[in-house]
């Protein structure tokens, strides 16, 4: 499966088919190539990356962001707000138990979201 990121924010979501299982570790490595800054979890059960952001409000305001375009796309992420203004987002297929292409295509509309960072000096 080979992902173009600009591609998959045209995409939706859709519900997994019966008996559907999750991709292969292979096949996830070669995919999250292709998303900077997201990393493949230990198991290759799920993806993730970390915002540093500006401060609370602007981590807020991209949690909120996620959250109309998770629904949208009735694909949930786990998010983990720490150190108010650190961000941690993990997509996951829970239904399959693993990763599945809505999650790529989800990581890809997280990437278009605009966000406030905190600059580094």
């Amino acid at each position: 499966m080979v992902l173009d990121i600009k591609e998959l924010t045209l995409e939706t979501c859709q519900p997994c088919r019966k008996g559907e299982k999750p991709i292969s570790r292979a096949e996830a490595e070669k995919c999250v190539q292709n998303f900077p800054g997201w990393k493949l979890s230990e198991d290759a059960k799920y993806i993730w990356r970390e915002y540093l952001m500006k401060d609370f409000v602007e981590a807020i305001h991209l949690m909120d962001a996620i959250a109309q375009v998770a629904e949208s796309n009735d694909h949930h992420p786990d998010l983990h707000l720490v150190g108010y203004r650190k961000l941690r987002i993990e997509l996951s297929t829970h239904s399959i138990g693993g990763l599945s292409r809505n999650d790529f295509i989800l990581a890809a509309k997280i990437e278009a979201l605009p966000k406030e960072l905190k600059i580094s000096t």
